[in-house]
């Protein structure tokens, strides 16, 4: 994870939370997350995963506009005990932890231009919210996302933060579900992804593979594209489960010593989904392309 300052910026509080400031969007910026929200809303069901689409209709999120952070977190408070909280851009990784080991998930305010519909380098508004937001009213889920905060504070002390983000990216950002014989999205970088949300499902390209989480946090991850690798859990409660129930210590300290994986690797143990041909990846990178 990466961040833009060290300390607070000015006219943000000590954790670097600041007034969304609802009243100061314009009608173009409500209209550009009204296109934004009808696109993903058209081609979503049956798609994400059924829990985000009644995330959707428990927090009002259908109601036409940038919602309101202060009525949102209302709603997510009495569901879940979350809170949604305003933040100037990216912030350290420790005050993104203690937002989460505390049920607050942080968003950015802005939102994207019309030039910026389908790709943007820093999150907004409608990725943050539309993306993150619907499966924390779900309890399960939002546990997880708080054991991955109090997760995070613990490896930043132990200087294993590049590990645990890359569990971050493979579920929470990109991450696949399986339920019966299908699977689902819940990623919020896939859901708030017009392109990424066919992309993940329906291309022959990427690999797709049962979750694990020792060979996941060895495995690299575009920031720049679509993914090469997807990861499949088994289900929300399996993910909280192994992250609750594991002594991350240890894996860190096994992890020292075992070298990154590329993001196309395929390993002899894996339970492969799909085995992706590559082929959208091959006409995109170089082999001088980095990862992190």
């Amino acid at each position: 994870m990466t961040h833009i300052h060290e300390r607070p910026p000015e006219g943000a509080a000590a954790d670097w939370t600041i007034p969304q400031d609802w009243s100061a969007y314009t009608p173009r910026d409500h209209a550009m997350w009204d296109r934004l929200f009808a696109r993903q809303a058209a081609m979503l069901p049956g798609r994400a995963v059924p829990e985000f689409m009644e995330g959707l209709d428990i927090l009002r999120m259908t109601k036409p506009g940038i919602p309101d952070f202060t009525e949102l977190s209302d709603r997510l408070m009495q569901r879940t005990g979350w809170q949604v909280v305003a933040v100037p851009g990216l912030v350290p990784d420790r005050v993104f932890f203690e937002h989460l080991a505390n049920r607050r998930f942080v968003a950015g305010r802005f939102i994207r231009t019309p030039e910026q519909l389908d790709y943007l380098e820093e999150p907004d508004v409608f990725h943050d919210v539309f993306g993150h937001v619907p499966l924390l009213a779900h309890p399960v889920f939002a546990d997880y996302m708080q054991a991955y905060g109090e997760g995070g504070l613990r490896a930043e002390r132990m200087g294993a933060i590049d590990r645990l983000a890359r569990l971050y990216w493979y579920t929470v950002e990109f991450g696949l579900i399986r339920q019966g014989d299908d699977l689902h999205l819940y990623g919020a970088g896939i859901v708030s992804s017009h392109g990424e949300s066919i992309f993940a499902l329906d291309d022959p390209s990427p690999n797709r593979l049962g979750f694990d989480l020792k060979r996941l946090m060895r495995t690299k991850y575009r920031i720049d594209d679509y993914q090469q690798s997807y990861f499949v859990i088994d289900s929300f409660e399996d993910l909280l489960r192994q992250t609750v129930e594991t002594d991350f210590a240890p894996l860190y300290h096994a992890l020292e010593g075992a070298p990154d994986l590329e993001v196309d690797t395929i390993l002899p143990e894996d339970r492969i989904y799909t085995l992706g041909t590559q082929a959208y990846a091959r006409g995109r990178f170089t082999k001088e392309d980095r990862l992190p």
